[in-house]
């Protein structure tokens, strides 16, 4: 599900979900597509940004329910949304569209959208943690800035930092087998995207340093486990490379 996916789930409301994925859905696209307003009493995630230029209706309806699905798994008896629109012609049976979103389903519309009572955005999440979404949102913010462009491949290698590092486990082969690709492809793809691996491991280290670090609630000790170095001296050098003092100096400072 990745870092997104548990922010979403860990938000205290539907609201709250929605615009956690509105902010952070660059990090899988490469651009922000979806966009969460408010009309009157009714709110809608829309992807306007490509006006009537549909990604086909394969891709947009894949997408669409996919948001729903995931909406429906997070909030039990989730209510059914008050409208979607594609912006692709319709299909031969437009009535199985309805069927499953239980609502009006229009096509040849300006753009991609999901309405829906913006009442709805204050239905509470059964799954919510506001501990946990601190945390996620911290890292959610370092893997954005340790990836200034975005490139959703290098993002997926990214997460699987996060689920690797607190074991201690990231090297290109254990990066290649939790992804189930080569290592000659995790390579490839990543110099195809003007990343190497080593510099997007300490770029994501860091940030996830500093993220940690404004935390005072953990300590030295932990954050050397979360960044899987084996003893804290380890990461005091690593720290001490990258931004030119210790983590407890910076801290003090920060």
């Amino acid at each position: 599900m990745g870092v997104l996916g548990y922010l979403v789930q860990a938000s205290d409301n539907l609201g709250q979900a929605l615009y956690a994925y509105q902010r952070f859905e660059s990090l899988f696209y490469g651009i922000r597509m979806a966009e969460v307003v408010i009309r009157g009493n009714q709110a809608e995630i829309g992807w306007p940004l490509f006006g009537g230029l549909s990604l086909g209706l394969l891709v947009d309806e894949t997408a669409i329910s996919a948001l729903i699905s995931f909406l429906r798994k997070i909030v039990p008896d989730a209510p059914n949304p008050a409208e979607v629109t594609f912006s692709s012609p319709a299909p031969e049976n437009p009535a199985i569209y309805e069927a499953f979103f239980g609502c009006p389903v229009s096509f040849g519309a300006p753009y991609v959208a999901v309405r829906f009572p913006a009442d709805y955005l204050s239905i509470p999440l059964p799954t919510a943690n506001p501990a946990l979404r601190q945390i996620l949102d911290r890292q959610s913010v370092a893997l954005s800035n340790a990836l200034p462009g975005n490139d959703p491949f290098a993002f997926q290698v990214q997460q699987v930092f996060l689920r690797l590092l607190p074991d201690a486990r990231v090297s290109l082969k254990d990066v290649a087998n939790e992804m189930a690709i080569s290592v000659r492809t995790l390579q490839r793809r990543l110099t195809q995207s003007g990343q190497t691996f080593q510099g997007l491991l300490d770029r994501t280290r860091q940030e996830l340093a500093q993220s940690y670090l404004r935390d005072p609630s953990l300590s030295l000790f932990e954050i050397t486990m979360l960044l899987g170095f084996a003893e804290q001296s380890s990461f005091n050098r690593a720290f001490k490379q990258w931004v030119g003092v210790s983590p407890g100096a910076w801290r003090d400072t920060g």
